[in-house]
């Protein structure tokens, strides 16, 4: 199961991810972008400002809105895309 995680603000996002050890880093991504299956060698914060993001793991896929993030662990095959037609503002924060 993908458990995501939700905060009220980014500033909120932001000061919660440091204080958990992950180095937050802002990104837009255009409609259509589209992340195939891929791995990481850290654990890492997948998060949304704004516009809507779909991670797929396995057979599991969650959209991310506005507030919403995860926690991608380090080694685990997954993808990602932009959902719609507006841009994502997203947060990806690695572990530090």
């Amino acid at each position: 199961m993908i458990d995501v995680e939700h905060w009220n603000s980014e500033e909120e996002m932001i000061h919660n991810m440091r204080d958990r050890g992950f180095i937050p880093y802002r990104y837009t991504f255009s409609p259509g972008t589209y992340f195939p299956p891929h791995t990481h060698d850290h654990d890492k914060i997948a998060a949304v400002v704004s516009g809507e993001f779909r991670i797929i793991i396995g057979d599991e896929s969650v959209i991310l809105k506005a507030g919403d993030g995860m926690i991608v662990t380090e080694g685990v095959l997954h993808s990602a895309e932009v959902v719609g037609d507006q841009s994502v503002v997203s947060i990806d924060a690695p572990k530090g």
